[in-house]
């Protein structure tokens, strides 16, 4: 089958070739084989369009303009016979140009010309059938073929192997350049190769889809592989959440394995063809989607259905089964095309029942396809989207913030939401016995003055605040390069040590490493001396974090235990022990502009309020006057352990991210003091680290921009979410 624009080519009784025109509804019907016509393809240009059908025993390029007039003219329309005797024909390409057609006739590609009988070139190497191949627009004489090789041995208490190679050729020289490994046990059957971002795409007939880099530095590297069938089950569950209907029938095709019910069969999912998906159309006249659109969709056409997947998060955006519409007859394709480019919104589509003599033509109305299925995930910045700058300024006390703390002791009064972290406290002062008792202090914050300008500067002094504050509010050059030469490398102890965990400062003077020989060490910025080293700890340092003002430094370690530094003294100003954990802490960081402290201990995490106090009382110098409390326990659904927690400290911000052992991220808003969103399946992997964008000293960002954070999993790269589309 093939599709282009208004036209739709298909055989018509096995030898002859059919071109429907869905404008004017009148078949041009062309004869000029004698065996069943196996490949069609049609030609790169529009003016004029070349179609090229073959069979086993020809293969025929015809010019479609020319057809129709001789059929005006009452004649019989003729095709150029460009080779013959080449066998089973499983694919024929146009070239770029149309000067040239590849066609794929057992395990060899023949190079034909497209206006005479000339064989251009000759490739072997494959040990199977090609099933597909495509031209690289970008690199000239450059093919790409995909194949299988079916080696049947008859062996006792051995099975038969199946190996399917990916091959890039030089046809002008007839030269091999690169050919894989073994990709899957299932035949390869369809390839795209993507001009904008320089991929190759292939699937095979078991749902599996790969993803190969043809930039010349990447070495023909894997970029992704997809499971398909995975894919759909979680697009479904998203849908089935949301309450979206797809097609007249949404219980059948959300039924994942789980839920089939009794006597259904389990079907696979060939991946038939991958399309260009011309997904603009869906947002013609919508505006602040630009973000959304900046990047490449698809089509992937298989046996039960149609869908689209994202190439920048390899995801699906729509999913449409055949079995879900009455009017279609059929419910098993055996072959599909697509038109690349949609006209007047819609996109033809060509499908031929796997198991009668049967051709459909449907028209998919894109817009209307995705929007059914996908506008609660499209549509960003409305107004139950989650956002890490909360949207109420005000004044108010803690306990409107977070609605757990109304029986808390440790308060902040008239919080500022939007001040720079200066926190009014009421100090402790003396009973007053009159007529009545009275605990004074604590029913009023008295007046405090926040700015008190000391005029008492040496010069030396003056002149040196006056450079410091230069270097602090110099603002990062933004059209730089980034950072990719090491300036400087240092051995932190005499013996190898693993560094377990780092972290800068906020403003980049300081940089806190946490070892696995129990200690911490506290670095200037070009790591030319060692500031501070603290030791304490029973086990290795899981995590370190800077408080906002830069004075305190939370650790935990392997030992259960949590310790608060001050950058001032060597002495922890605070020690949380063993029984307060019934988990080793793998992670800890201030909270709230240092108003809490946030830990994860096993599948929860603590909230906790804290007061610190580095005075000693020299009768009971070893015991520590700071002071802590639990606030609240945040437990994460369905999971054995938190691998990884963030949470911005900079400015006042509600939203913690977890991510679990269950390869699960799930969103806390602790102004709600609940859960607000699980997204499933974040990676192959458990995440390992969670990274916000939590602001910088130095340069200065739009509001949206928080709302963007990172995910790493081991051997499954880095993912760019937006917490406002939770995608």
């Amino acid at each position: 089958l093939a599709c282009s624009h208004h036209q739709c080519a298909f055989p018509l009784n096995q030898n002859e070739l059919c071109i429907w025109n869905t404008v004017t509804a009148q078949p041009l019907r062309l004869s000029g084989h004698h065996y069943s016509i196996s490949a069609l393809s049609f030609g790169s240009k529009i003016n004029p369009l070349l179609v090229c059908s073959a069979s086993c025993e020809r293969v025929v390029v015809w010019n479609l303009d020319e057809c129709t007039q001789k059929v005006q003219e009452g004649l019989t329309p003729r095709g150029i016979v460009i080779g013959t005797l080449l066998g089973m024909v499983l694919h024929v390409r146009f070239s770029p140009d149309d000067q040239q057609v590849a066609v794929c006739a057992g395990n060899r590609i023949y190079m034909l010309s497209a206006k005479s009988e000339a064989i251009l070139a000759e490739l072997d190497g494959h040990l199977a059938p090609v099933t597909a191949a495509e031209f690289c627009t970008w690199e000239k004489s450059m093919l790409i073929s995909v194949s299988e090789d079916r080696t049947f041995k008859a062996r006792k208490l051995c099975l038969s192997l199946f190996f399917f190679f990916l091959k890039v050729w030089d046809y002008s020289t007839s030269q091999l350049i690169y050919q894989s490994g073994v990709l899957t046990a299932f035949p390869l059957l369809s390839l795209l190769i993507d001009e904008e971002n320089k991929q190759i795409i292939t699937g095979c007939a078991e749902g599996q889809l790969w993803i190969f880099s043809l930039i010349s530095d990447h070495n023909y590297r894997c970029v992704a592989h997809i499971n398909l069938k995975k894919e759909q089950e979680k697009f479904c569950n998203k849908v089935r959440k949301s309450g979206k209907g797809i097609g007249q029938n949404t219980s059948k095709l959300c039924k994942t394995n789980n839920m089939r019910p009794e006597g259904s069969v389990e079907t696979s999912l060939p991946i038939l063809l991958i399309e260009h998906c011309d997904f603009l159309v869906c947002f013609h006249n919508e505006e602040n989607i630009s973000s959304a659109l900046n990047t490449s969709y698809f089509w992937i056409g298989s046996s039960t259905g149609l869908l689209i997947i994202n190439l920048a998060n390899f995801e699906l955006e729509a999913s449409l089964a055949y079995k879900d519409y009455s009017d279609l007859s059929i419910r098993f394709a055996g072959s599909c095309a697509l038109t690349r480019k949609a006209v007047n919104g819609k996109v033809l589509c060509l499908i031929t029942s796997m198991f009668e003599d049967m051709t459909a033509v449907l028209e998919v109305n894109l817009a209307a396809l995705v929007r059914t299925q996908q506008s609660d995930f499209l549509l960003c910045g409305n107004e139950n989207s989650l956002s890490v700058i909360a949207r109420v300024v005000m004044q108010c006390n803690t306990s409107y913030f977070f609605p757990f703390l109304n029986n808390h002791f440790f308060r902040v009064v008239e919080l500022n939401y939007f001040a720079i972290g200066v926190k009014s406290t009421v100090k402790d002062q003396p009973l007053v016995f009159h007529n009545k008792i009275k605990s004074s202090g604590y029913t009023a914050a008295p007046q405090m003055t926040m700015f008190s300008p000391n005029n008492n500067l040496k010069k030396n002094e003056v002149s040196k605040w006056k450079t410091s504050c230069k270097c602090k509010s110099k603002e990062y050059p933004l059209e730089s390069s980034p950072p990719i030469k090491q300036e400087k490398e240092i051995s932190v102890t005499c013996k190898p040590t693993p560094i377990c965990c780092i972290q800068y400062s906020g403003d980049g003077d300081m940089l806190a490493c946490g070892l696995a020989d129990k200690t911490v060490l506290i670095f200037n910025s070009n790591l030319t001396d060692t500031y501070k080293v603290f030791s304490g700890p029973d086990g290795a340092v899981n995590s370190v974090g800077w408080s906002h003002d830069k004075k305190w430094l939370v650790s935990a370690s392997e030992d259960r235990t949590l310790r608060v530094w001050s950058v001032c003294n060597n002495e922890p100003a605070l020690i949380l022990g063993k029984e307060k954990f019934h988990k080793t802490v793998r992670f800890a960081q201030f909270y709230f502009i240092d108003a809490f402290i946030l830990l994860c201990c096993g599948a929860e995490f603590h909230l906790l309020s804290f007061h610190l106090d580095t005075t000693k009382d020299d009768l009971k110098r070893y015991k520590q006057r700071s002071v802590c409390k639990l606030v609240q326990k945040f437990p994460m659904a369905s999971t054995m352990e938190i691998t990884s927690l963030s949470a911005v400290n900079d400015f006042y911000s509600y939203i913690v991210l977890t991510a679990g052992s269950n390869r699960t991220l799930e969103v806390f808003d602790l102004n709600a003091g609940c859960s607000t969103a699980v997204i499933p399946e974040v990676h192959t992997r458990s995440v390992h680290q969670i990274c916000q964008n939590k602001g910088s000293s130095f340069s200065t960002q739009q509001p949206e921009a928080y709302n963007l954070f990172m995910t790493t999993a081991a051997g499954d790269g880095i993912k760019l979410w937006d917490l406002r589309t939770l995608r």
